[in-house]
C-alpha cells in the first residue's frame, strides 16, 4: 500500500499520505480515502514528501476529489512537493484550485 491517512491530533485536518508513484494504479485506493472522511475535519491535506512521480491520471483524481468534497466547502492542501512534482501542478494551473505549499 502506497497510501497512509490520518487525522491531526485536534482533527482538523485529514492527511492524506502518497508514497511512491501517484498514478492510475491508485485510483480506487485513492477514492476510498477522501470518501470515508468525517464531518470534523475542515482540512484536507494530501503529503507530497514521499512522491516520486505524478501523471495525468493523479490530476484527475485531485480535481474528482475536490470536485467530491466541493459542497463541504473544505481547504484542499498540497504540501511537501519535490520541485519535479509543483512544475506539473504549476503547468496544470492547480495553483488556481489548490492550496500549494
Amino acid at each position: 500500500m502506497n497510501l497512509y491517512t490520518e487525522y491531526s491530533s485536534d482533527r482538523k485536518q485529514f492527511i492524506i499520505r502518497v508514497k511512491g508513484k501517484f498514478d492510475f494504479s491508485m485510483v480506487q485506493e485513492f477514492r476510498q480515502a477522501y470518501s470515508e472522511i468525517g464531518e470534523e475535519p475542515s482540512i484536507i491535506v494530501i503529503d507530497f514528501r514521499e512522491t516520486e512521480y505524478i501523471d495525468s491520471a493523479a490530476l484527475g483524481m485531485l480535481l474528482n476529489m475536490r470536485k467530491a468534497i466541493a459542497p463541504t466547502k473544505r481547504t484542499i492542501q498540497l504540501i511537501n512537493c519535490r520541485p519535479e512534482i509543483r512544475k506539473i501542478l504549476d503547468i496544470s494551473r492547480f495553483d488556481k484550485l489548490f492550496q500549494i505549499d
